[in-house]
């Protein structure tokens, strides 16, 4: 029996894929390249904006052809398109979907399987528990079988759920309130992974610096304190956490940053917006003042931290005067990234049911296009700085097309290297050796915006 998971979002969703691979492995399954090779087939989906969720209808649009041809063959449907909500509504726009899942919780296909006689009900029931609690019994997490050995960087949700009410954002309404997971929970499946050969890990919510504000009946425990117990476990070479907001981030998570060695000097903060009544109607509570004094502390108490951002672009009302105080914001603060969005409507959000959306989609197009172009000049020119100097990166994979290793910064920055180590080095790991996995010291000898070419040093 195969299965075949197929993902569109964020790193939350991609972490739940994983979670439900492993789940259906625990259970006999192996895994099938496409979906026309395998028994069970799982869409996981995003719907933050409209072309996510266009793109997830699309897909389950051809997979009922392939239900077609092969009805005894299982499709499942999970993610933010199922949202937390009653499935009934898309049990009817889907009917050829067999089962329906939420976000983070693979249970009802394991049920569905187990009803259909398909897995031994026994086995169901134990990995359902495992399946709720993030781990398995025994205090790990299981990689799927092609992940054990080759995974170098991985993604722990620490925070499910939102409760903060972002006027445009549609996550509370499909992945429900906050809820923090308990903290051993969380380091028993760090410390798993560490075992299985994963050597960076990626500590995941909403608001990760909402972490375990929810937890009153609990010892208080908070990122900062996660941090330095995630920090002790051997294995682990780095520690990373997304995405922060500007109101919750506090100076003993900028002193955890700085005094923790594992833990990479990059921050992800997202602004939306340089102006304050955009944001005042975003109901990001903050200014675009109090984000230049956060930049400000992130860079007196971190000074080699990158930062990197979010805007939206076009909401609703945004004048090309707002949009202009965008454009002056990040042209000021020159940070290391942005990832930059038109505005779309979701359902239920006040946004949506407040606003009109008034800004035309050529002029969304030119102010993302303005913000891209700025985007590259700032990054470029940081980057450059970069030119001649050694670098840290830790290799994730070989990219075989080009013949280049490749792997990350502790701020983020992409790099590609060669195998050959130069003839005046000492260190001749050579040509041919497996750096997948391993610190490389690599000298920058090419510099663009989004990524960085270098040769190895000693």
């Amino acid at each position: 029996m195969k299965y075949h998971v197929s993902t569109i979002g964020c790193q939350m969703n991609e972490a739940d894929s994983r979670r439900l691979a492993s789940a259906l492995e625990r259970l006999g399954y192996t895994p099938a390249e496409r979906a026309e090779e395998a028994d069970v087939v799982v869409l996981n989906t995003c719907v933050v904006r409209q072309s996510a969720e266009d793109k997830a209808v699309g897909r389950l649009g051809a997979f009922k052809s392939l239900k077609d041809r092969r009805p005894e063959m299982v499709l499942g449907l999970m993610g933010c398109l199922v949202g937390v909500r009653d499935a009934a509504p898309l049990r009817k726009r889907f009917p050829w979907v067999d089962v329906f899942m939420p976000p983070s919780e693979p249970e009802p296909l394991l049920a569905f399987l187990a009803e259909r006689g398909l897995v031994d009900e026994a086995r169901v029931l134990e990995t359902e528990a495992a399946a709720r609690r993030y781990h398995l019994p025994d205090g790990g997490l299981l990689l799927p079988a092609r992940e054990q050995g080759a995974l170098v960087s991985a993604y722990i949700p620490i925070v499910l759920g939102c409760s903060t009410g972002c006027t445009y954002c549609i996550i509370p309404y499909r992945r429900g309130p906050e809820r923090s997971r308990p903290p051993e929970d969380i380091v028993a499946e760090a410390q798993a992974l560490a075992a299985q050969g994963v050597r960076e890990i990626t500590l995941l919510g909403q608001i990760v610096d909402r972490y375990g504000l929810d937890l009153a009946d609990l010892q208080t425990c908070t990122l900062a304190d996660l941090l330095h117990r995630l920090h002790e476990i051997d294995g682990l070479q780095r520690i990373r956490f997304l995405t922060s907001h500007p109101a919750w981030m506090t100076d003993d998570l900028l002193d955890a940053v700085a005094d923790l060695p594992k833990v990479c000097e990059h921050f992800e903060v997202p602004v939306q917006a340089g102006d304050d009544e955009v944001l005042a109607a975003m109901q990001r509570g903050y200014t675009a003042d109090d984000y230049r004094r956060l930049v400000a502390r992130i860079r007196e108490r971190i000074p080699n931290a990158s930062i990197a951002t979010d805007v939206i672009v076009g909401f609703p009302g945004e004048t090309p005067e707002q949009f202009q105080r965008t454009y002056d914001l990040l042209a000021e603060l020159r940070l290391d990234k942005a990832h930059i969005a038109r505005y779309s409507p979701r359902p239920q959000t006040l946004a949506a049911r407040k606003y009109p959306d008034d800004v035309g989609p050529e002029e969304k197009e030119r102010r993302r296009k303005a913000l891209d172009a700025l985007q590259a000049e700032i990054v470029g020119e940081i980057n450059c700085r970069l030119l001649g100097q050694a670098v840290e990166v830790l290799v994730e994979g070989r990219d075989e097309r080009k013949a280049r290793w490749y792997g990350r910064t502790r701020t983020d920055k992409l790099v590609f290297f060669e195998d050959a180590v130069p003839s005046s080095s000492p260190c001749r790991a050579g040509e041919g050796s497996d750096w997948r996995g391993k610190l490389a010291r690599v000298r920058v000898t090419w510099a663009g915006p989004w990524s960085l070419i270098g040769e190895i040093v000693e």
